[in-house]
Parts: structure tokens; sequence; C-alpha cells
């Protein structure tokens, strides 16, 4: 059986290129870069919540220099100049595209996404909204970080292309009802509005006034569930 030779301290030609031949080093310069774009794909595809504070070039950045530093550090039949190549491949990467993308609008908008509109004068733009990978939840949960209580109170609100949502609110006279975003307050929805008053769709945040006709659908989204609207 045989046994690995004991480990050398201080082998140069292992430290810097174990028993790789020099020409493997543009084979690592390949592979780091295609590494690169399907990292970048991958973060894509994954959405702006999931690279939300880093822009998605700085992400990639961050995972693949993370994982070209740890290996050398601990494996010995790791060389240094491979992970040299790949820090440099890296950092050339990140360079290109972000240039490309501050040269190229659409690029830009392609790799990391653009501002969305979903609030618009107290209601959800329900298709805006349904495009992008911010549940309902996660939208109440960043409008009640910012002071808010029901729809009613909001101008405007933008997903950002790195995941934050930016919220305009309106003047004190000029709220009006809106869904409530309190979780106990959206715990029993109603299907069909039989009493009158002011009612908001769960859905889209649409408010009615009930008289006495019975309503069932929401004409703005033809969602079946209600709230009494908050004031």
């Amino acid at each position: 059986m045989n046994q690995e030779e004991p480990v050398q301290p201080f082998d140069w030609q292992r430290i810097f290129m174990h028993d790789f031949p020099f020409g493997y080093l543009g084979e690592v310069a390949l592979r780091t870069f295609v590494m690169f774009l399907i990292i970048l794909l991958a973060l894509k595809i994954s959405g702006k919540r999931e690279v939300k504070q880093l822009s998605v070039f700085e992400l990639v950045l961050v995972i693949g220099l993370g994982s070209a530093a740890g290996d050398p550090m601990f494996y010995h039949d790791v060389p240094l100049l491979v992970a040299v190549v790949v820090f440099a491949v890296m950092m050339l990467s990140y360079k290109f595209f972000t240039r490309l993308a501050d040269k190229s609008p659409t690029v830009g908008e392609f790799l990391e996404g653009k501002p969305v509109y979903v609030v618009e004068n107290g209601c959800i733009l329900v298709q805006n909204f349904d495009d992008e990978d911010l549940g309902l939840d996660e939208l109440f949960a960043e409008l009640r970080l910012a002071g808010i209580e029901h729809l009613g109170q909001v101008r405007t609100a933008i997903l950002e292309h790195n995941g934050d949502v930016s919220i305009f609110q309106f003047k004190a006279d000029d709220v009006k009802p809106g869904l409530p975003i309190f979780p106990h307050k959206l715990k029993n929805p109603l299907e069909v509005l039989s009493e009158p008053g002011l009612y908001a769709c769960c859905r889209c945040g649409q408010v009615v006034e009930l008289g006495k006709k019975p309503i069932s659908a929401c004409q703005r989204c033809d969602h079946h569930q209600w709230v009494q609207a908050q004031v």
C-alpha cells in the first residue's frame, strides 16, 4: 500500500505551482472567467432581495475571491500562482462588466435590474409587483419599518435595483383610507361585503365604500378578500 510522501516545508515548487505546468495557469484563467459568468447569472436569476445592500457585481466578487483565497491557505497542493491568476481574472472581469454596465444602460438594466414602482396613490401596482421577487409580507414589513400603518399613507413606493424599497408618503392632509398592514388586522378577511362601510382589497389595497349592494370581487384586481379600511 503506497503512502504519500511527507510534505516538505518551504518547497517553493510545490508552494507556487505544485506539479502543474505553467501552461495550466491559462486554463485557470479561463475557468475563473467562466465561473464569474456562472455566479453572475445565478445571482441575476435569484433576484434583488438576495443581493440587498451589495451590487450584483460586488457580490460576485466577494464569492469568487473568498473561494480563491480560502483554498491556498489550507491545502498544501493548491499552488499560490493559481490563486493569483484567479484573483487577477476576477478583478479584471469585475472591472470589465461594471464599466460595460456603466456605458450600456441596456446591459446594466439586464444585470442589475431597474427601479420598479410597486405602490402608487395608496394601491399596489399588481402587475409590477407580481413580476418582482418581493413578497407582500416583505413589502408590508418595509412599510412598517418606515412608520407606515396603512397604504393610504403611501404616495409612492419603489423597489430599487439593490432590493431596498424607497417610500414616499402623502402629506398629513392628503392621507386617505387604506389597507391596514399590521398582521393582526389581516387575519380575518371577508369574502363578501354586506355591511356598509369602507373596505380595502387585501391584494391591491383598492378602497371601496359599500352601500346597499353586496360586493365580492375587486374591480381592480379581481381578488375576493377584503378587510375594513383604516383611516
